[in-house]
């Protein structure tokens, strides 16, 4: 993947999309450009637990949502609505783009309750989702399911198991309708999260690239692959090979066989990669090799506090 942002320093964006065979090489061509041309360098955290679990990636009927990866586990449950329906699982690139906003602002702010701004739009604005087509509509229905899920997360070891119960959302003001969506001002503009996820997010912090997740769109398990990556990378201290079935026990939910997931899971590889440019990953047969490489984000600065990586040993 490094020739993409190879060919790009060489001979530039216009060539290295027009010798892009595919929509997805083209796709891939934006990120890596977009990445590299970022001035503003904007920061963004996700907890680092979701390095090694993930939210669904398209709306299921499961009421509970079970992912593992070594020793952290993800237990998510559906909330429910004031007359006790339930809502439905968070998912999707949108509920992962709300996540990003809400954990750097919360780390960023040293606080959990986190601006929205006066108006949805202020705040679509501000996730850089903007308020087109039907941003509004997804925006609100994630919204409302982060607000009410309840999360799990466990870390197993051989003789403990450490529990962090809670939810995403502490308190917040959710539309009862969807009346002028465009006009719609939010009553109290701003949440409150959770304080157990809140001090956990402080304690495992995962910086990362606010272009690079953008640059990714619509496509979660590219994102989920990039943060992966931005956790799993820094930490090696010598090549090591994953096989697919390793990968597929991470990534690989919803897949039938290994076949398949292999022939799924290239793209959103190759776009994560193009998004990463300091990544060195080589496939191999049978799977993929990781080489230590250098973090997207060195460091972490705020409020005269330096907060540092969540390495893999955190969790």
């Amino acid at each position: 993947m490094a020739q993409i942002h190879d060919l790009i320093l060489q001979q530039g964006i216009d060539v290295t999309r027009a010798q892009s065979m595919t929509k997805a090489e083209r796709i891939a061509a934006e990120a890596a450009f977009r990445v590299m041309t970022d001035e503003e360098q904007r920061i963004g955290i996700m907890h680092a637990g979701f390095a090694m679990t993930a939210l669904p990636h398209r709306a299921t009927a499961d009421i509970v949502w079970e992912r593992q990866s070594g020793d952290v586990k993800l237990l998510l449950e559906s909330g429910r609505t004031s007359a006790t329906e339930l809502i439905g699982l968070p998912y999707g690139s949108v509920a992962r783009m709300i996540l990003l906003y809400l954990q750097t602002e919360a780390v960023k702010t040293r606080s959990r309750d986190v601006e929205l701004g006066r108006s949805m739009n202020t705040w679509l604005n501000s996730m850089g989702m903007g308020n087109g087509g039907n941003n509004y509509s997804l925006v609100r229905e994630q919204s409302r399911r982060l607000s009410l899920c309840r999360l799990t997360f466990l870390r197993v070891s051989a003789k403990q198991t450490f529990i962090t119960n809670g939810s995403f959302v502490h308190d917040a003001i959710l539309p009862n309708d969807d009346t002028d969506e465009s006009q719609f001002q939010f009553w109290r503009p701003s949440v409150r999260l959770d304080e157990g996820f809140y001090r956990s997010l402080i304690e495992h912090p995962l910086p990362v690239r606010e272009s690079a997740i953008r640059s990714l769109g619509h496509r979660s398990m590219a994102i989920d692959i990039y943060l992966w990556l931005a956790y799993r990378l820094h930490v090696l201290e010598n090549p090591i090979k994953l096989t697919w079935h390793n990968l597929a026990n991470q990534f690989g939910s919803g897949f039938a066989d290994i076949k398949n997931f292999k022939k799924k899971f290239k793209e959103p590889l190759s776009l994560a990669l193009a998004a990463y440019p300091d990544a060195r990953v080589e496939p191999e047969t049978g799977g993929l090799i990781l080489y230590p490489s250098r973090p997207p984000v060195e460091s972490l600065a705020g409020g005269g506090t330096k907060v540092r990586i969540a390495r893999a040993v955190d969790l």
